[in-house]
């Protein structure tokens, strides 16, 4: 498969319509169409489902609209990385990071490293650690922020001299802001808003069979989000502190959750793994603050 090829796919599954792919990528739509049936007739595989005005993927065509992204995503990284091969001064270094106040411990060694090459840019890339390990595992991500025991089969690693606090971001006009913390009884008869990775990896550990009893109104992946369904009364959101506005303007208060522990946060790399200079450059000044 030509990466042209799986551009053009790319385009035509987001657009929905391959005029209008084909008018992005300044191509004529007979030409497009016929690159298409040319990539359904090299994989053996109906790829889209068309009408007069639309089209529509099947499912061999989800498939390969999530593998092309990724393909054209990494083709992408490693072209940068080879034209900023022999200029350490310039370049891109991508990371993924679950959401943490430790993050501004990240970032004052990405500031500290733009500060001595200012040609260099960090792209954040937020999400669950699922999604991210995965992200790191396929060559998208140089390094990853997260919060859960490190794989040590697969990867290396520096902690951040940091943890987080568990809590309830909840309204002010709430009964439990009355309570200078809260208990793990407490959160049953609660209406939450949780993490989807926290019910799925650390509900069971904190809470046993009991994990059964609570009562979810929400799932989240960012906080942010998360605040806004505890703002209109959804529920209490179960998250870090210091992730949500909770100041004197805000409608929300954050109240610290006792018995659980606190997480540690790490920053990973694959191993053996080749880094471009800049993501070399960035790992030796979190050596120089971490290790």
């Amino acid at each position: 498969m030509e990466l042209r090829l799986l551009k053009y796919f790319v385009h035509a599954a987001r657009e929905g319509n391959i005029t209008r792919a084909a008018a992005r990528l300044h191509v004529t739509q007979p030409t497009m169409s016929k690159q298409l049936k040319d990539l359904e007739r090299e994989l053996g595989q109906k790829l889209f489902i068309r009408s007069n005005y639309n089209i529509k993927l099947t499912e061999a065509g989800e498939l390969l609209r999530k593998r092309a992204e990724d393909i054209l995503e990494l083709a992408q990284k490693t072209k940068e990385e080879l034209r900023s091969a022999d200029e350490a001064e310039h370049g891109d270094i991508y990371v993924g990071c679950a959401e943490s106040d430790a993050m501004k411990h990240f970032a004052k060694a990405v500031r500290a490293l733009q500060k001595k090459h200012p040609r260099i840019a960090c792209h954040l890339h937020s999400g669950n650690e699922q999604d991210t390990a995965e992200r790191i595992d396929k060559g998208l991500l140089d390094f990853a922020v997260i919060t859960s025991s490190v794989n040590t089969a697969k990867y290396d690693f520096l902690e951040l001299p940091f943890r987080d606090k568990w809590g309830l971001v909840l309204r002010k006009d709430h009964p439990f802001t009355k309570k200078k913390t809260v208990r793990l009884n407490d959160l049953f008869g609660l209406p939450l808003i949780c993490s989807r990775q926290w019910l799925e990896q650390d509900s069971a550990r904190w809470l046993g069979e009991d994990a059964k009893k609570l009562t979810v109104t929400a799932t989240y992946n960012l906080a942010y989000n998360a605040a806004i369904l505890a703002r209109e009364n959804i529920g209490c959101a179960l998250t870090y502190d210091k992730l949500v506005n909770t100041g004197p303007d805000s409608p929300l208060c954050f109240r610290p959750l006792a018995g659980v522990p606190s997480p540690n946060m790490f920053v990973v790399w694959r191993k053996n793994q080749l880094f471009s200079r800049p993501a070399r450059l960035l790992l030796d000044e979190l050596k120089n603050n971490f290790a």
